[in-house]
């Protein structure tokens, strides 16, 4: 099953395919999040919430054909689900590397992330998942204030201060962002949906080419 809410992925759980039981990432996730094995996920290697999940493309899996370009062509042909890529980029596969990120972001328009190993892959994955579990307590909370306090004007502003504060916690997740550059980031884009969407160049201009780039990529 590769469609929307064909998975319930429990919150702040990882729900992985059993091909990954016993492998590197799934040993190292294991005590950092709370990670569940099942079999029937078709195409999907991990779901990350019920509507984010990743396709890991191996080395091996670049060195060894086009097989991972039909499963990738068949996941976006079927699945609503926000698809996350992550792909090994090693001296061996770093060839592949340009064809693999043009048919993924620019054909597909799905994310992708490089990484050199399943350690660096399992370090990444722990990071989305608290992005997620963090993000969503944010939405929760604001959802929440504005039930209840809608009708209320002073009420309203206290809700906004408090979503504005749970915001800049959530934007210091962000690898490499502490507070003062959250705070520039915040600042220069508004929100965390413009900052998501912020190019690398856009995003030099308030906090430098590494900081920028480490931001574009999670």
């Amino acid at each position: 099953p590769v469609t929307a809410g064909s998975v319930v992925v429990p919150y702040g759980h990882v729900i992985g395919n059993e091909k990954w039981r016993g492998s590197e990432i799934a040993q190292r996730l294991q005590g950092k999040i709370k990670l569940i094995f099942e079999d029937g996920l078709g195409l999907v290697d991990f779901h990350l919430s019920n509507r984010t999940c990743i396709l890991y493309i191996s080395e091996a899996d670049l060195v060894a054909g086009d097989e991972f370009k039909r499963r990738l062509v068949r996941f976006r042909n079927a699945s609503s689900l926000g698809g996350i890529v992550i792909v090994e980029k090693t001296q061996i596969s770093d060839q592949y590397f340009l064809a693999v990120q043009k048919l993924v972001v620019l054909e597909l328009g799905m994310v992708l992330l490089p990484v050199a190993n399943q350690g660096e892959a399992s370090q990444l994955i722990i990071q989305l998942v608290s992005f997620i579990v963090t993000y969503g307590l944010v939405l929760l909370q604001v959802r929440e204030q504005s039930k209840d306090h809608n009708s209320n004007p002073f009420l309203r502003k206290q809700c906004s201060q408090l979503a504005e504060a749970s915001v800049f916690r959530t934007v210091q997740q962000i690898p490499g962002v502490g507070k003062t550059k959250a705070l520039l980031l915040l600042q220069q884009f508004g929100s965390i949906h413009r900052l998501c969407n912020a190019s690398v160049k856009e995003l030099e201009l308030v906090v430098g080419q590494t900081v920028a780039q480490q931001i574009y990529t999670f």
